[in-house]
């Protein structure tokens, strides 16, 4: 599935391209069987289906959901679009086959447990632990898949029904920042790279922005329908399935929902073959449901670290850990480090009532990346005083093996006795006067 592209269409309103470890998951992405079974409960037309999670599961799914099937569609699943051109670090090519019946439990047994890389995941790939299995839907692929066991609270099997599609489209809805509310995207193309679709023409890409507080209207529906531009469904009924889509984006807090393909079966129906949601993190307290299908292991683990502690953390690539207090600072420290030829490893926004907990926590996260070769901590002293910072260093000192120098910056509320404590530790501590300072000292650091 697309995921960088509706930035663009949306006038760059939301933007979720980009290397996985410099992704923050400020919104929870779900795997795509979840996504299904979330949308047919909304009333939108999706293939029938099951997931399992391990051969055995495999091999009784055949046995009971697809007995007299020739043909079963594998796909796996994991939080990354590409996965149909995707390649297993053990050597198979593509996350997505479909396969006779008698060779399901062969390429299900290579895949479960792998690591698939694809144009998303980085070099690093994602390891597939749940294998999803569809009935194959003729004219476009459609599968069951493999998820992450260890965090798989509850172990499904997606199967699904039979279809002939003749036709495919594009739909997506995502936050847009210009029109201040939900953005619908329709192409009566589908089941293809959306962003060469939109590169190529640009005019098949049809935009309907709704407004927030009229919600859609059977116009706006229409509108989207006509950019759809379904040969056989019924159009009233296809007006439905978008406002029960628009339905469930709301209603469910999501920041986009993508469908592609958007299909036309043979028997004149809509349905949303293939599907990737996200959602709102601050929303979690009311969609607990949604929110427990959360998988951590296909997320940045510095992230799930920083997320249980209550810390404002996206890792990124570089060798100069930070952690900073308030977000603006943060950004201004991690520029200061760039513009002394250092490359900042993380954004860390301790905020400004973190604990000493939370700065020990903070440090475990920071040593843990084993590309930080300095750190530097900066923070100016108001809400959050000197002395609870220089505490947690001297705590998180005694808790980790410091093998890097750390430089830091203190000023503000309590700096005296901030810098007495790290004084009296015993530390070997670089310390900076200012911010330009400290960025000078942690990149010459790393060159010595």
């Amino acid at each position: 599935m697309v995921r960088g592209l509706l930035g663009k269409l949306a006038s760059r309103s939301l933007s979720v391209a980009g290397k996985w470890q410099q992704q923050q998951l400020r919104r929870l992405n779900i795997h795509e069987y979840q996504g299904a079974e979330l949308m047919s409960k909304h009333g939108i037309n999706v293939p029938k289906g099951v997931a399992v999670g391990s051969v055995e599961e495999v091999r009784k799914a055949m046995q009971e959901v697809f007995p007299n099937q020739s043909e079963v569609v594998v796909k796996s699943q994991i939080l990354a679009g590409g996965r149909g051109l995707g390649t297993f670090k053990s050597g198979l090519k593509g996350g997505v086959h479909i396969v006779k019946a008698d060779q399901v439990e062969d390429i299900a047994g290579k895949m479960l447990g792998q690591i698939l890389v694809t144009k998303q995941t980085g070099p690093q790939g994602k390891v597939v632990s749940k294998l999803e299995l569809e009935l194959p839907v003729y004219g476009h692929r459609i599968m069951k898949s493999f998820l992450l066991a260890s965090f798989i609270l509850q172990i499904t099997v997606y199967l699904a029904e039979k279809f002939s599609l003749v036709n495919e489209m594009y739909f997506a809805i995502t936050l847009d920042r210009k029109s201040a509310g939900p953005l619908i995207i329709a192409c009566k193309k589908g089941g293809t790279s959306i962003e060469d679709l939109a590169e190529q023409h640009p005019e098949l890409i049809v935009k309907v922005p709704i407004d927030v507080f009229t919600g859609i209207t059977d116009e706006d529906a229409a509108k989207v329908v006509d950019g759809l531009s379904p040969k056989v469904a019924d159009r009233n009924a296809s007006i439905e399935q978008v406002k029960k889509l628009y339905e469930l984006f709301c209603k469910c807090d999501c920041t986009m929902l993508e469908i592609n393909p958007f299909a036309e079966t043979s028997d004149n129906q809509l349905v949303a073959a293939d599907a990737k949601l996200n959602f709102d993190d601050n929303a979690a307290f009311r969609q607990k449901e949604i929110f427990a299908l959360r998988d951590p292991t296909q997320e940045d683990p510095r992230e799930v670290a920083a997320a249980k502690a209550d810390l404002n953390y996206i890792g990124l690539d570089g060798e100069i850990g930070c952690m900073v207090n308030g977000a603006g600072l943060a950004m201004a420290t991690m520029d200061i480090i760039k513009l002394h030829g250092g490359t900042p490893a993380n954004f860390l926004d301790v905020g400004g009532n973190a604990s000493e907990n939370q700065v020990v926590e903070a440090f475990k996260i920071l040593t843990s990346d084993e590309k930080v070769k300095a750190i530097l901590v900066n923070i100016f002293g108001g809400i959050m005083k000197c002395d609870v910072i220089a505490s947690g260093i001297v705590n998180a000192a005694k808790q980790v093996q410091l093998k890097v120098p750390v430089v830091v910056r203190l000023e503000g509320t309590n700096v005296d006795q901030g810098k007495r404590i790290l004084k009296e530790s015993g530390m070997t501590l670089i310390t900076a006067e200012d911010l330009d300072d400290a960025a000078e000292k942690a990149v010459k650091a790393i060159a010595s």
